[in-house]
Order: structure tokens, then sequence, then C-alpha cells
């Protein structure tokens, strides 16, 4: 069995990135990605640290974060299973990803940033809900931004049946903000299914 090795062998293999694929990138919320943020209810997130990674589901009965400004959010951190190793990993390293989800949208958006843990009082009122609050919070930092290829939901059926995803932005109208209409747009989203099933497996 043959390792890859080095960065320019596995290039090779798949090619260059597609233009919209760089193009979709924000370093801080714009009007369509808060908008599909602020409409998750459950995000996975994937952490760095000392002893290895982690992958973590974080879900809550209204949007899983709170926009503090455009380049920050706030992750309350309800309560689970007390091993911690999400907020562990934050703590020695900070670096970070987050992948939000809506039930029926085979899209996803994804955050990359570097977060940190804190039990500020006034941050923690914020989340407080049935007389409880959570015990900390993570505040993530935003490097980057972008909506994620669909076909590994589409893939799985992963919605059918369900969908609450209801007037959110397409795919097609992220890429279209984020380059002036240049591409992206209605045309985008009525071809994407044809492109996509040549390209599926």
């Amino acid at each position: 069995m043959r390792l890859i090795k080095d960065i320019a062998t596995l290039e090779a293999l798949y090619g260059t990135p597609g233009a919209p694929s760089l193009r979709k990138v924000s370093n801080r919320l714009t009007p369509l990605y808060r908008k599909w943020i602020m409409a998750s209810k459950l995000c996975m997130v994937s952490t760095a640290g000392v002893d290895g990674t982690d992958g973590s589901p974080r879900g809550d009965d209204g949007p899983v974060v709170l926009e503090l400004d455009e380049k920050t959010l706030a992750m309350p951190d309800w309560r689970g299973n007390h091993r911690l190793d999400t907020l562990r990993n934050i703590v020695e390293d900070g670096r970070l990803s987050l992948m939000f989800l809506v039930a029926g949208s085979n899209n996803v958006v994804r955050v990359n940033g570097r977060g940190f843990v804190t039990d500020d009082a006034q941050l923690r009122a914020r989340f407080e809900k049935h007389a409880r609050q959570p015990a900390t919070v993570i505040v993530i930092n935003i490097a980057e931004v972008y909506s994620q290829c669909a076909r590994a939901l589409m893939r799985a059926g992963v919605w059918e049946g369900i969908d609450d995803s209801g007037d959110l932005p397409t795919m097609g109208d992220m890429l279209a903000e984020m380059t002036s209409g240049d591409e992206g747009g209605e045309p985008y989203d009525a071809t994407w299914g044809a492109r996509a099933s040549k390209t599926m497996w």
C-alpha cells in the first residue's frame, strides 16, 4: 500500500480547486453566512490538543451560537458527560473548526478559527434558560467562514423527509454574495443537481 507523504503527490491526484471553492471564503460574517449560522441548531466542533483531536456535536433548541460581532461567536457549554475533551483542547491549543447544519438542507457552513473558554458571568447570563446557565462559554474568533460542498449529505440522504431550511440562502446565493455577483446565483443553483450527479462518487 502506497502512503502519500507529500502535498505535491496529493494535489496531483485531485487537480486544482475550482474558483468558487476559493472565492466563497470570508474572514467575517457576511449577511447570508450570518443568516445561515443563526438558523443552525446543530454544530459539529473539531479541536486539537496535546492528547489528540476531538469531534463533538453541539445542539440547542434555538441558535447554537450567539454573534458577539462580525468576527466573533459565542457557544454555551451545556451539560454533557463532563469528559471536557473539547474544552481541554481549546484551553491547550485554541484551534477549532465548526460545521453548522440546518435540517433539510444538504449545505453546511464551516467556520475555522481560534477559541477560548470563559466563565464570564455576564456572558453566561446571556444564555440563561429555565433558570440555568452554562458553566462556561466558548468564544470563537473567526478566521474563515465558507459554505461546504453538499455531496456528503446528498450521498448519505441525511434529511430525507425532514426540512427546516425554509427561506435560507442557497449555495448560489452565498457564492454570489462573496463574488459580488460574478459567480453563483440562480444559474449556479439551477444546474447544481446535474453537476453533482456526475461527480457524486
